[in-house]
């Protein structure tokens, strides 16, 4: 069954899943930042059908998340690597890690512990401000149409309800 694609939607949020909004596709990105970075390594750790992850490797290279380095010629084997864009997606795995051990952690605790090297202590992710620094909350934050919004929705009644400009 085809998958409806977001990749177009006026919505940063939309586009992120169509990115990334197959089960596997995180888990690689995580596995990568976990140090992981050769096929067998991937697939190993994460249980993965081989040509599950030869299509999830392929989509993320062809995004650039990650890049392909030979690491031997005969026959050819590759490193993956966190590009600058695949790394930029640190905070997108650290809120959801954030969100899982408030509301999906076992009666033993949370089963993966962020590290601040900087500061040497035990963290969680937290979204804040850029301008402020508070935390960012639903109740206290709105949406409002971006300069990318399309101009040819920007008129519509619904679409003007939805951002508060009616």
């Amino acid at each position: 069954m085809k998958r409806t694609s977001f990749a177009k939607w006026p919505c940063s949020i939309a586009r992120t899943v169509d990115l990334l909004g197959d089960h596997w596709t995180p888990l690689v990105v995580r596995e990568a930042f976990y140090g992981i970075r050769r096929f067998d390594e991937f697939q190993q750790e994460l249980g993965i059908a081989r040509n599950t992850l030869t299509d999830r490797l392929r989509h993320l290279v062809d995004e650039r998340i990650l890049e392909k380095r030979l690491y031997e010629a005969e026959p050819p084997r590759y490193d993956y690597v966190l590009t600058e864009k695949g790394r930029d997606l640190f905070a997108v795995l650290a809120a959801m890690s954030a969100w899982g051990d408030r509301w999906l952690a076992g009666e033993r605790g949370v089963p993966v512990v962020f590290h601040h090297e900087a500061c040497d202590h035990d963290t969680t992710a937290e979204v804040v401000c850029s301008q402020c620094r508070t935390p960012l909350r639903s109740e206290e934050t709105s949406m409002r149409m971006g300069p990318g919004y399309p101009e040819r929705l920007r008129q519509r009644p619904d679409i003007r309800r939805r951002f508060g400009t009616d």
